[in-house]
């Protein structure tokens, strides 16, 4: 089971010299891939952090900011030709790289994007 709150704080500092990838195995943010392999769950263990430190990404939480130093607003609007676009500053927000996939979860009136091959904690 992952850690939350209080026992992920105190995980982060029992451990806070090790790698991030034993940090990420030791607070239960793992989960195997279909190959039987493991996946670290960097996304949810980050998401979790902040939130155990009081940081808020929902709406219109957060001190992000987008180009120009503008704050990020949470909010994307659907352009002309119909793409979604998610922009550098919330991407840098999760330090996600180009390459990274995700499946694209379609719920009722929403739209998930969990990583590939990860395991979606909230279905």
């Amino acid at each position: 089971m992952a850690l939350t709150g209080s026992e992920l704080l105190a995980k982060v500092k029992e451990l806070g010299d090790g790698s991030k990838s034993d940090l990420v195995r030791a607070a239960g943010y793992v989960s195997t891939k279909k190959d039987g392999g493991e996946r670290l769950n960097f996304t949810a263990f980050y998401e979790a952090l902040l939130e155990a430190k009081g940081v808020s990404l929902g709406e219109g939480g957060g001190n992000g900011k987008g180009k120009a130093g503008r704050s990020l607003s949470y909010v994307a609007t659907v352009q002309g030709n119909g793409n979604l676009l998610v922009g550098k500053a919330y991407t840098g927000l999760l330090d996600l790289k180009p390459g990274d996939e995700f499946e694209i979860k379609l719920g009722r009136k929403q739209i998930r994007l969990v990583p590939a091959g990860g395991a979606d904690e909230e279905e």
